[in-house]
């Protein structure tokens, strides 16, 4: 009996010992972290910061390595998100509030030790760069962990915290640039996977870069930028790049641009720039006339025009994964407020083309109101995003010496609950309410809408309760989130039970797998336009 009572006390003065190893631990080159364990058994760290706040004198300056710490750090909550207005009011955010310092990562890993050498999916999300964040549960990292993939999300600084350019920082900057802050923290993020990944036990020459939209952008940054050269082994890119979309503008426009900006914000130095708060700073970006801000040609981020390094095959050679949606715009975005006739839609074209409309015509026909509805909704979608993916895919096969996989995600969301009752869906997932007044009604999906596809790749349909999802839906989602799970893992989408997907560079006609019900592929049919495109925005 003293025997068995004397082991049950020990156990019970073990207990608390034990439940405190349970907290998953990692040691990166700064100190000691501390996460949670999910009830999946993924563990996870959020709010991991791999730069120092960037506040104060570092307000618009490179991002800069963490200062060490002692003991051991609680990464057990996501860390703020960066400045912002609610331009998507539809985003869904889990962060501990907004503030400039903002500068934090979330690793989600399956690995139980350190010497797995698992693959590793760094993820950057969109919101034009205005908005945004690593903790909305729609890019949440724990379903790719559960494939066997080390998956990350990362902060970036936004609008005129990430973007802004001004002489007086070009000449304080050691390397006589300014703007791109937000680009250069994402570089900052992969010298910090570079560094710290094996200890979550990632292998960081097997670091695959992603993004959306602005993050599918970033992407194509990355892989032009020399800041992030050797820094990732594969790259996708959903919906959008730099070369159509986005394009860096010359450092002396960029700096014209700041010097007014700091006018319309009732100041005349830098000094005063970075001593406003940064509430303050972000309300006066909302100001009438105020434009976006945009990255530059600075020398040093971008040495040249993106376009150019990809011409002269500069860009990392890596495999891409990259393709848009069926519905990346709408047509209201061509004919407004008009009736979808031939007529309007004739004349809204040539308003946008002048003597080039009877050729975009031909190439974007339409002749009674349901192929208006569906044309104008092609061009529209060319003219946002899509051209400038296919641009990018066309680039890196032709230069980049490594394959290509392109995609078309066709499948619509489905109802939304009815739970959600007076709301319209939202394009970020989410929805927007009406607020006392009936919500603004939308015009019916005629296919995937711009950012549709990321809970179906990211594996997290179950996390957004808006939409009434169906077998069919966790049909699309597993055959896509497979097929980037094998990219993430070996350079290659294919995989057992999976439609053959070839590179689109591999033979005499481009192919590419359109994602839907019934996935399958196909060959490329509308090059033509993209030729036209081409003329337009990237002229000698």
């Amino acid at each position: 009996m003293k025997i068995t009572f004397l082991l049950c006390l020990l156990m019970i003065q073990a207990a608390p010992a034990v439940l405190a190893q349970s907290k998953p631990q990692a040691k990166t080159v700064n100190g000691m972290v501390e996460g949670v364990t999910e009830a999946s058994g993924i563990r996870a760290f959020k709010g991991v910061p791999f730069a120092q706040p960037p506040v104060g004198d570092l307000r618009w300056k490179e991002p800069q390595p963490v200062k060490n710490w002692q003991g051991v750090r609680k990464t057990d909550h996501f860390g703020p998100r960066a400045m912002q207005r609610p331009i998507f009011g539809d985003m869904g955010f889990r962060s501990d509030g907004m503030s400039e310092d903002c500068l934090y990562l979330n690793v989600w890993t399956p690995a139980k030790s350190a010497n797995e050498k698992l693959p590793v999916l760094v993820y950057f999300y969109g919101g034009g760069f205005v908005a945004g964040d690593g903790s909305e549960a729609r890019y949440d990292g724990e379903s790719m962990a559960q494939k066997g993939i080390v998956a990350i999300t990362v902060n970036y600084r936004l609008n005129v915290f990430g973007l802004f350019a001004h002489p007086e920082l070009t000449k304080e900057s050691p390397n006589h640039a300014s703007g791109n802050y937000g680009y250069m923290d994402q570089a900052a993020a992969l010298h910090w996977v570079q560094q710290n990944i094996a200890a979550f036990g990632g292998d960081p020459k097997k670091v695959t870069i992603a993004g959306e939209s602005a993050g599918s952008i970033s992407v194509s940054a990355l892989m032009v930028s020399p800041q992030s050269k050797n820094l990732f082994a594969g790259a996708i890119g959903e919906s959008g790049s730099l070369l159509g979309g986005l394009p860096p503008i010359p450092l002396t426009k960029a700096e014209e641009t700041g010097v007014a900006f700091a006018k319309t914000a009732g100041v005349n130095t830098l000094a005063e720039l970075r001593a406003m708060p940064a509430d303050k700073l972000l309300e006066a970006t909302a100001k009438p006339g105020v434009p976006w801000f945009s990255s530059t040609i600075d020398g040093y981020f971008f040495p040249k025009q993106p376009i150019e390094i990809f011409e002269a095959g500069e860009q990392s050679h890596v495999p891409l994964l990259v393709g848009w949606n069926s519905q990346e715009m709408g047509h209201q975005a061509l004919l407004g407020k008009e009736a979808p006739t031939a007529e309007n839609y004739a004349s809204a074209v040539k308003k946008l083309y002048g003597e080039k409309a009877d050729e975009v015509l031909k190439l974007y026909p339409a002749s009674n109101e349901e192929e208006v509805l569906q044309t104008a909704t092609d061009l529209a979608s060319d003219r946002f995003l899509a051209y400038s993916t296919w641009k990018w895919a066309d680039m890196q096969a032709k230069t980049g010496g490594k394959p290509v996989y392109r995609y078309y995600y066709s499948r619509p969301r489905p109802e939304m609950n009815a739970a959600m009752g007076n709301a319209t869906a939202g394009l970020a997932g989410g929805v927007v309410k009406g607020d006392g007044q009936p919500a603004p009604k939308r015009q019916p999906d005629r296919g995937a809408v711009h950012s549709a596809e990321i809970e179906y790749a990211m594996g997290n349909l179950a996390s957004n309760k808006v939409y009434a999802w169906t077998p069919d839906d966790y049909k699309v989602s597993k055959t896509m989130q497979e097929y980037f799970a094998n990219f993430i893992k070996t350079g290659n989408p294919n995989g057992s039970g999976l439609p053959n997907w070839p590179a689109a560079n591999s033979g005499n006609s481009v192919q590419y797998m359109q994602i839907d019900v019934n996935t399958r592929l196909e060959t490329e049919k509308n090059r033509g336009r993209y030729l036209f495109l081409d003329q337009f925005y990237n002229k000698k």
